[in-house]
């Protein structure tokens, strides 16, 4: 199989997975997506209140090496067991969801760009750049209504981690794209020339890019 791997990465709340819903839509079967965030370390040997003070948005903070090789075992044809992580106890749960190989695999993740070993896998890098005030909006939205956080939780968080390591780890990472769109899934243009591409890429008319 002819695989083409997209790399999408960007700041916290910044239409990273917008853009990666709207391709999945526009593509079905022909796309698969592994998500960088449910390789998050497990932490059994912690008790939640622990688990609650870890820096998330840290490289460390994820298996970056499991992830790695799953995405390798993806471009060779193999489906994978994906870990699933569960964001109200800060914690992977014991089920796996199977992802399947595809002609194209999306890459999704906030620090995924900052390692050099999965950039090297990725056939197109997209980071997606949002405004810092809109994305800690969309943030709080999220966590408070999906996630089961405090307001002052979410807050206090993006205050003393979130905020300093997109600074540190991935605004920088930012140089490695070969694509910067403002606003994700909402930037229309952006989304056809990705549409286009990845319909050359399956062979289809180049036309077909309707939403």
């Amino acid at each position: 199989m002819n695989t083409m791997v997209i790399g999408i990465a960007g700041g916290t709340g910044s239409g990273k997975t917008t853009l990666t819903r709207r391709l999945k839509e526009r593509f079905g079967r022909d796309v698969s997506v592994i998500y960088h965030d449910n390789y998050y370390k497990r932490h059994d040997e912690m008790p939640y209140e622990e688990r609650c003070l870890l820096n998330y948005d840290h490289p460390d903070a994820i298996d970056n090496k499991l992830f790695l090789e799953h995405l390798i075992q993806l471009k060779s044809g193999k489906s994978v067991e994906c870990p699933v992580y569960d964001y109200t106890i800060h914690n992977r749960t014991d089920q796996t969801t199977v992802v399947h190989p595809a002609p194209v695999i999306i890459v999704e993740g906030i620090l995924i760009f900052a390692s050099l070993s999965l950039c090297e896998q990725m056939d197109i890098k997209v980071f997606v750049d949002t405004d810092a005030d809109v994305r800690i909006l969309r943030r709080i939205i999220r966590d408070v209504n999906k996630r089961g956080r405090t307001l002052e939780s979410v807050v206090n968080q993006y205050l003393t981690t979130v905020k300093p390591m997109h600074e540190q780890f991935v605004e920088p990472s930012k140089r490695r794209a070969d694509i910067i769109i403002p606003e994700g899934g909402k930037n229309q243009v952006a989304l056809e020339m990705l549409v286009r591409r990845v319909a050359s890429h399956l062979g289809e008319a180049s036309e077909t890019t309707d939403f």
